[in-house]
């Protein structure tokens, strides 16, 4: 596995990194999808401080972390509860 350096921009500053090719593409997508929030915001809030805006994209991106967490614990929970009421069913069955 070797370590190849590759530069993600973003905010129209470049950031060097070093990686492995299997983790490039997913990379570049991070750095995508930053780039692609950072300019959604600046022209939704018309924000022109870069730390600012910046700010707000890592507060934007935890709060869709938190909301996937959350989702997936409830999805869990879900299927939890269904598997007891199953095995419920099939103990009075038996």
């Amino acid at each position: 596995m070797s370590e190849l350096s590759i530069k993600i921009r973003i905010a129209d500053r470049e950031y060097p990194i070093k990686t492995t090719s299997e983790k490039e593409e997913s990379l570049r997508k991070v750095g995508k999808a930053i780039n692609e929030k950072y300019f959604q915001l600046k022209d939704q809030l018309k924000i022109e401080d870069k730390q600012d805006l910046l700010a707000m994209v890592a507060f934007y991106c935890m709060r869709e972390k938190l909301l996937l967490e959350e989702e997936k614990l409830n999805i869990e929970t879900s299927i939890t509860d269904k598997l007891v009421s199953i095995n419920k069913m099939m103990g009075e069955v038996m």
